[in-house]
C-alpha cells in the first residue's frame, strides 16, 4: 500500500471555503430575524411626532391630542392663571419642578413650559394612571377650598396646578409629565420632538 501524504494545503483551502460558505448561510438566516426585531409600520406610526394646529386654541381652553398611545394636553393659559402660580408653591411637593424625569430642561422653570402661555403635558396621573380633569376655574371646590385652578384626578383625588405640578398630601409622586415638543411657527406644535438646539 502506497503511503498517502497529506495535502496540507487541500485541508486549507477546504476549511477557509467552509467557514466562508457558513458565515453566509449564517447572515442569509440572520436578516429575517432581525427584520422581526424592526418596530412594524404601524408602531413607528404611533411613535413618530405628532404636528397640531393651535392657531384656533382659545385663551382659558384645552386640547387633547394623541402621541404614543397618551393623551397630550395643550392648553393656552390666561394671564390670571400665570399670575396664579406663585401663589401655591407653598402647597406643592415640587414647586421647582427638580425632578428632572419629570420634564425637558427647556420645560423647567415657574411655567414649565417653552412659552409661558401655552402649556403641553402627559394628561396621566402620575399615580395609577388615570386621566385627570381640567378645573380650570378658581374657585373653592369640595376637594380644595382654596383651589386656584388646576387638574384633578377623580381616581384617587390627587391634585396639581395650572402648571401640572402635584401639591403635598396626595398619592399621586410626582408632577404631571412634559413631553418633548417645540413650535413650527405662531400656529403650529409638534409633539415628540425637541426644539433644534435642545439637550
Amino acid at each position: 500500500m502506497a503511503d498517502q501524504g497529506v495535502n496540507s494545503g487541500r485541508r486549507r483551502f477546504l476549511t477557509a471555503t467552509t467557514v466562508v460558505v457558513g458565515g453566509a448561510g449564517a447572515a442569509v438566516a440572520a436578516v429575517p430575524f432581525l427584520k422581526t426585531l424592526k418596530p412594524s409600520a404601524r408602531a413607528e406610526v404611533a411613535g413618530a411626532p405628532v404636528t397640531e394646529d393651535i392657531s384656533k386654541l382659545g385663551v382659558g381652553q384645552r386640547l387633547v391630542v394623541q402621541w404614543r398611545g397618551q393623551p397630550i394636553w395643550i392648553i393656552r393659559r390666561t394671564p390670571e392663571m400665570l399670575a396664579s402660580l406663585p401663589t401655591v408653591d407653598g402647597r406643592l411637593r415640587d414647586p421647582k419642578s427638580d425632578n428632572v424625569d419629570q420634564q425637558p430642561e427647556y420645560a423647567r422653570n415657574e411655567y414649565r413650559s417653552i412659552k409661558p402661555e401655552l402649556l403641553v403635558l402627559v394628561g396621566i396621573c402620575t399615580h395609577l394612571g388615570c386621566s385627570p380633569t381640567f378645573r380650570p376655574e378658581m374657585m373653592p371646590e369640595p376637594f380644595d377650598a382654596d383651589w386656584k385652578g388646576g387638574f384633578y384626578c377623580p381616581c384617587h383625588n390627587s391634585r396639581f396646578d395650572l402648571a401640572g405640578r402635584v401639591f403635598e398630601g396626595v398619592p399621586a409622586p410626582s408632577n404631571l409629565a412634559v413631553p418633548p415638543y417645540h413650535f413650527i411657527d405662531d400656529n403650529h406644535i409638534q409633539i415628540g420632538v425637541d426644539p433644534e438646539g435642545a439637550a
